[in-house]
């Protein structure tokens, strides 16, 4: 179908960016890579009065250093960040999970900060971002701030971005010392949409395991952490006994929903399994 008609603007600056949002009514759209928003927009399940096109904000785009952080513009393309050796070299499990969203066209046109503000429970990058202590600057009518991923992601599909609010970039902090990775993802083969999915990052020192970060992907309306087993992994030895017993903990606190693809219970089983999965790849075993 063919879109409703709407008013189109297109900044080239985020002050211009957080202008033309103050200045687009009541229901004024910002489209980053536009691959979720336009599908619905053709159905006509949106129908926004305004859309503000922040494909030539150019400070907006690439990665750089900034001390021991990563800092990724909101519109740097998913192909961007595969390619980038920044990342490559300080954030392999962005890249890693990155390469698992959707299709190859998608990857071109998609952005990082897209996907983080859409805020899908079963996106692949939220649990990412959180899993790696992100921080989201954002821009608004009263200037910018700082926003940590854990509290950015407030429900399904809804940010902690206030109304006339633009994400501008992300820090990533560098992983520095021995660290593993690992994105495990469970998916039906004609959907890149996580069933369940598992970000995991390992630290390791004489054998053990002095730090794990493990986020879960749809294991609830918002992506999550897994404390119980992060905490169990703490100083445990590198092995996969012991892996697969603080794996058992990582569906602890979680509520997954039941739908057409998986019941909640099996959500919970996968999570236990994949988080085994990616802590043992991470940790090297």
């Amino acid at each position: 179908m063919i879109p409703a008609p709407f008013e189109y603007v297109r900044p080239t600056t985020v002050e211009e960016a957080v202008q033309a949002v103050a200045e687009g009514g009541d229901d004024v759209k910002i489209m980053a890579g536009g691959q979720s928003l336009i599908p619905v927009m053709r159905l006509r399940l949106a129908a926004p009065e305004t859309i503000v096109d922040l494909g030539r904000v150019a400070e907006m785009r690439g990665v750089r250093e900034d001390g021991d952080a990563l800092v990724i513009g909101a519109m740097t393309t998913h192909a961007e960040v595969i390619a980038d050796p920044l990342i490559a070299q300080h954030a392999r499990l962005i890249a890693e999970a990155t390469e698992t969203v959707a299709d190859r066209q998608t990857r071109r046109r998609g952005t990082f900060g897209g996907a983080l503000a859409h805020a899908d429970p079963a996106g692949d990058l939220p649990s990412v971002a959180l899993a790696l202590d992100a921080e989201m600057v954002v821009a608004g009518p009263e200037g910018r701030r700082t926003v940590p991923a854990r509290e950015f992601f407030v429900d399904y599909l809804t940010t902690a971005l206030d109304e006339g609010e633009v994400l501008v970039e992300i820090r990533v902090p560098k992983l520095a010392g021995d660290w593993g990775v690992r994105y495990e993802k469970f998916n039906r083969v004609a959907q890149a949409w996580s069933i369940v999915a598992v970000a995991a990052a390992v630290r390791r020192e004489n054998g053990h395991i002095a730090e794990a970060r493990i986020g879960l992907t749809n294991m609830g309306p918002v992506p999550l952490r897994a404390p119980a087993t992060e905490a169990a992994l703490a100083g445990a030895s590198a092995s996969p006994d012991a892996v697969a017993a603080a794996a058992r903990s990582a569906a602890e606190g979680t509520s997954p929903s039941s739908d057409l693809n998986a019941q909640a219970d099996y959500r919970q089983h996968l999570a236990q399994v994949l988080t085994r999965r990616a802590v043992a790849t991470a940790a090297g075993l």
